[in-house]
């Protein structure tokens, strides 16, 4: 059985490439016969994951952060939101941000994870699919790709806050700390903005909208949480959106999203579950961001891929074959 790591030698400030030696180094004493390849640009982790796919290699693994889990995941998949191969997907954490590995019991422990890419436990996973404009502004099919995420895609703010917490301040504060400080910074000066929201639900045309979070999982990003109910399928996102915030409301709902609690809806704090959301907007507030990176423009539209990802996960009994 073929496995290759796709490796991001750059993530956590240069510190993954001796992550990376270690991971290696463990599979080894294990007997584990493994290729790997080092990114040099950032989408080349998509470029190798596509071909590692198209070759049938049996254990694609990501080496890096969030960034580089997404771009692996992507190559997994072609437009229709179908699996290009029945190859499975495995990630050993190197980066910052562990949402994806949280949100999926994944260890963070080097060694920890790197025996869940020999353990042969797997799972099933949804996967959403986005399809957006790559540019702003520009209407044509040509600007228009597909993508897909894990965890939570965020049209809003959620942009801006990548780029702030991703800008260097979590290398001294921390993940979560300096995206909450990042987050502060960015409510203090942040204007709502109107959205035009089709779900399954109807037409909403919500107005002082700060973010929208459309999401699989319990983590939106970096220690921010939303409270998933259990009975909800999951081949349904949740919508959670953030309006009308204000210095009367800010403590109330940041104590909420960062609790991951069940909430009672508010009007600047409201939850709902959908199959599927097309959002669009006239305003500047077009970015949408999804698993930790600022990735395109509205109008988007967002489903379940049509097959579930198999994920490599070093621990039995989760929601798949042994």
């Amino acid at each position: 059985m073929r496995t290759l790591l796709i490796v991001n030698p750059y993530s956590r400030n240069g510190r993954s490439g001796k992550l990376t030696r270690r991971a290696m180094n463990y599979l080894t004493s294990k007997g584990c016969s493994f290729d790997y390849a080092e990114v040099k640009e950032f989408d080349d982790a998509y470029k190798l994951s596509v071909k590692a796919n198209r070759e049938g290699i049996e254990n694609i693994i990501a080496v890096g952060g969030d960034g580089t889990i997404n771009k692996v995941l992507n190559g997994f998949y072609d437009e229709q939101g179908r699996r290009v191969s029945g190859s499975r997907f495995g990630v050993i954490h190197t980066g910052t941000s562990p949402d994806f590995c949280k949100s999926y019991g994944i260890p963070l422990g080097i060694e920890e994870a790197a025996a869940a890419v020999i353990s042969e436990s797997r799972r099933e996973i949804p996967i959403g699919k986005i399809e957006l404009k790559s540019s702003p502004g520009d209407s044509s099919a040509g600007n228009t790709s597909v993508r897909y995420f894990a965890c939570c895609a965020n049209i809003g703010l959620g942009a801006k806050l990548a780029r702030a917490a991703g800008g260097g301040i979590r290398k001294y504060l921390g993940d979560a700390f300096g995206t909450f400080v990042s987050l502060a910074g960015i409510l203090a000066t942040y204007r709502g903005t109107g959205y035009e929201v089709n779900t399954e639900n109807g037409n909403t045309t919500p107005e002082k909208v700060f973010n929208i979070s459309v999401g699989i999982t319990n983590y939106i990003a970096s220690g921010l949480k939303v409270y998933r109910d259990p009975a909800i399928a999951d081949n349904m996102f949740y919508m959670m959106t953030v309006a009308g915030i204000n210095l009367s409301n800010a403590g109330a709902m940041l104590k909420k999203v960062y609790a991951g609690k069940p909430f009672t809806n508010t009007a600047y704090l409201h939850l709902d579950y959908t199959g599927y959301a097309e959002i669009t907007t006239e305003s500047a507030n077009d970015e949408v961001e999804f698993d930790g990176d600022p990735a395109g423009h509205l109008p988007c539209r967002i489903e379940m891929a049509k097959e579930k990802l198999t994920l490599l996960t070093g621990r039995k009994g989760n929601d798949g074959a042994e």
